[in-house]
């Protein structure tokens, strides 16, 4: 088995309706994401997944939530735009742009909002 990763970033703001601090208000950050696939089986080039390609279905959702107000998404419109929710939506994203490559699984995505905060999302496999 063969986890293959990459890491990206965006920057955006957002705020967390009804949060009882400082979150509350407009406020912005340097989003850190790592996006984890599982490869069983190497291709004939003895790689799981091209990284390039990885990079590809990642740069596509970040691209569309990169400086802006997160809030103003239509995912995040009655949703809270939380680090939990990001990465769930990040998932969804990249699980659907991996389906012409076959047997590669989405494993995990991690996204961090701060160097030391973060949360990862992963769907049950059973």
């Amino acid at each position: 088995m063969f986890d293959v990763f990459i890491k990206s970033h965006f920057s955006a703001a957002h705020y967390l309706r009804n949060y009882p601090g400082n979150c509350e208000h407009l406020h912005g950050h340097n989003w850190n994401v790592e996006v984890v696939v599982r490869a069983e089986k190497l291709d004939k080039i003895d790689v799981g997944i091209d990284f390039r390609d990885l990079k590809k279905a990642v740069a596509g959702v970040l691209s569309e939530l990169d400086h802006t107000n997160l809030n103003d998404h239509p995912r995040f419109r009655d949703k809270n735009p939380s680090s939990e929710r990001l990465a769930e939506y990040i998932y969804s994203r990249v699980k659907e742009d991996l389906k012409p490559f076959g047997e590669i699984e989405l494993a995990r995505v991690t996204v961090c909002e701060t160097p030391k905060t973060g949360v990862t999302y992963w769907e049950d496999s059973d």
